[in-house]
């Protein structure tokens, strides 16, 4: 568990210091986020979280921990487990269930308008590097 902190430009924290119990942990509020929306979600097990869409915000939802059934609107339905991540355009009807027998835990990105680009630069003296792995 991390203790919250913040600096300069940055803030961090863990899910654990957002809230207790099930429902949203609002991390765009605790972290100072401004150029997006993100925040995470407790399931129980069994938890069916209903249909929804967005008028303009498209999301991306990380599975971080449990097992979850994606829900959408042309009717399938798909199980994602650990590490898996769905993104879902604004309009498209969408509703999460736990289907595991454990606490689930989501993060839910949403934005609009787009891309910025690879903006990244080196800072001080460090070399220019890329993720491990990359050429």
């Amino acid at each position: 568990m991390t203790d919250p902190a913040s600096g300069d430009g940055y803030a961090l924290s863990s899910l654990d210091a957002m809230g207790e119990g099930y429902g949203f942990r609002k991390v765009r509020q605790h972290l100072g986020v401004t150029a997006f929306g993100i925040n995470a979600i407790v399931l129980p097990p069994g938890y069916e979280t209903g249909m929804h869409y967005h008028d303009s915000q498209e999301e991306t939802y990380f599975v971080h921990r449990g097992e979850v059934e994606f829900s959408f609107g042309d009717g399938s339905k798909h199980v994602l487990r650990p590490g898996g991540v769905v993104r879902v355009a604004p309009a498209t009807h969408r509703g999460m269930r736990n289907a595991g027998e454990d606490d689930a835990f989501v993060l839910v990105v949403g934005g609009k308008d787009g891309y910025v680009g690879r903006d990244g630069r080196p800072s001080g003296d460090s070399p220019p590097r890329g993720a491990p792995g990359d050429a």
